[in-house]
């Protein structure tokens, strides 16, 4: 009866949505894929806004979804691409490098994140036209910064 009783009282409570969902046990692994990839490109926005790197990582460990930190990178790599300007490219590999220097992003992901970018370069290339370019640039300054490895590096498509 008092889980009842609780349980009313917290669907009565006007709330954040994700912050009732932790409540009753729905972690971020059971959250929809579509809410996880919208969390991840609305954090990324806000962290281009803000450059508050440490802001940026506590969002993505509030998500508790480390499987999942490889759509990160792709999202990160994609909004880079889709993106004007210097700003968001040093901006993008300073938290790609807080991230993996922190252990957030494995290896693993990373190369998922990259690897994904890579194979979607032609139907992104058709909204970006300098996207190879920019990709280009972009993977160089990563593994001059100890963030992707050669083998990755030399993955990337070429023009």
């Amino acid at each position: 009866r008092a889980a009842l009783d609780r349980a009313a009282v917290l669907l009565r409570i006007k709330r954040d949505v994700n912050r009732l969902d932790n409540v009753w046990g729905v972690g971020g692994g059971q959250r929809p894929v579509k809410h996880l990839v919208k969390e991840m490109n609305l954090l990324l926005r806000e962290y281009l806004l803000s450059g508050e790197v440490l802001e940026a990582e506590h969002c993505l460990r509030e998500l508790e979804v480390p499987h999942f930190h490889h759509e990160l990178v792709y999202e990160a790599v994609v909004m880079v691409l889709e993106g004007s300007g210097e700003g968001p490219v040093a901006m993008m590999v300073t938290l790609l490098k807080v991230l993996w220097e922190t252990g957030l992003v494995t290896l693993d992901q990373m190369n998922r994140g990259f690897q994904r970018v890579y194979e979607e370069l032609g139907d992104i290339s058709l909204d970006v036209p300098l996207a190879h370019s920019l990709l280009e640039r972009l993977v160089e300054l990563c593994f001059d910064r100890g963030i992707i490895t050669r083998a990755l590096r030399d993955a990337c498509p070429a023009r």
